[in-house]
């Protein structure tokens, strides 16, 4: 069983550094509202570079409708991992440190581990069907035991895509995958994705992606369009297999200060979420098509939209089933059970 909390979170979804840097980046005040008092400066921070959805359509709209609101908040933008790489961020939201951080499931199963199946492989059917999920009792129930565990507060969530294998062969069902030394990353949750579509997974820094594919270290790898895109994987990898085995989300988490803020602070913030998370689903969107229609007129990858997903899904999923436990195991079970395709 999933656990349940009292306190209800702030939950929206559609379908769609070190301390000394920090110090200077946020400053308290007693403002009750616009107009009188101190600015309340908050710092939001992500990894992403600022031409992706999630800095476009999501921080900057976040940080441009809190500033239109006049309620006595500011936020300051740190994009491209400046504080920090996704581990670093994620202890520095739960000390204090960072004000509001966007992170993916993967990363904040770090300190609550059944988060992390929110990025399990065809866990859902796509954003619409990650929608029905957190609006459910169960889906709340999880973001309320992650802030139990970790003291985060869960502004919002957005699905930046489903992710995409990448390789100088084509990759249209399970079997093609073998021999093939495939990057994901190292969380826990993206091994055992590996594994459930039957991947060899090697571990590689996302820094250091394209020069581990340049070099042949690694043979392949899957991302999101937007991520592939911002890496100029197609200078080193030949064939994108559409094979939307993930939905990567991501969510936007705050530090203790939420309680901080006054009612119609909380109420800007979580306004400015809410609009940041349509804009982000239907960015993401857009950006994806524009995409894919550039790379198939100009030839930059040899685009394979014929994968047998039916086969990478019925592999995948009694993986799942067999090799989640506990809590985890009840979180995939209840992402499954709001799934039209049972």
């Amino acid at each position: 069983m999933i656990t349940r909390r009292t306190k209800r979170l702030t939950w929206l979804a559609l379908a769609a550094v070190p301390a000394l840097l920090l110090a200077g980046c946020s400053s308290e005040g007693t403002d009750e509202g616009g107009g009188g008092g101190d600015t309340i400066k908050l710092t939001l921070a992500h990894s992403y570079t600022e031409d992706q959805p999630q800095h476009r359509c999501g921080a900057q709209v976040i940080a441009d409708e809190v500033k239109a609101a006049d309620v006595g908040l500011e936020i300051e933008i740190f994009s491209s991992s400046q504080l920090g790489g996704d581990a670093d961020r994620i202890a520095s939201v739960a000390s204090g440190d960072i004000d509001i951080d966007i992170q993916g499931a993967s990363a904040l199963g770090a300190v609550y581990e059944p988060i992390s199946v929110l990025d399990a492989a065809y866990a859902f059917d796509g954003p619409e069907h990650l929608a029905t999920f957190m609006a459910s009792e169960e889906g709340q129930g999880v973001v309320d035991d992650f802030a139990e565990a970790a003291g985060i507060h869960t502004l919002g969530v957005w699905s930046a895509g489903a992710r995409q294998f990448t390789a100088n062969s084509p990759i249209r069902t399970p079997d093609d995958l073998e021999g093939l030394r495939i990057r994901f990353p190292g969380s826990p949750q993206f091994l055992v994705n590996a594994k459930a579509l039957g991947a060899s997974a090697t571990e590689v820094a996302y820094e250091e992606l394209y020069l581990a594919l340049q070099q042949g270290t690694v043979d392949g790898q899957e991302n999101p369009i937007t991520n592939i895109k911002s890496q100029n994987l197609a200078e080193v990898q030949d064939y994108l297999s559409m094979t939307n085995h993930q939905l990567n989300t991501n969510l936007v988490i705050m530090s203790s200060k939420w309680e901080e803020l006054n009612s119609e602070q909380q109420d800007a913030l979580s306004s400015a979420v809410e609009k940041a998370v349509t804009e982000v689903t239907s960015c993401v969107a857009e950006d994806e098509k524009s995409t894919l229609e550039q790379w198939k007129a100009d030839g930059a990858w040899e685009i394979v939209d014929d994968v047998d997903i039916d086969a990478f899904r019925d592999k995948a999923l009694p993986y799942l089933e067999e090799h989640l436990t506990g809590d985890s195991l009840a979180v995939f079970e209840a992402i499954r059970a709001t799934s039209d395709q049972k």
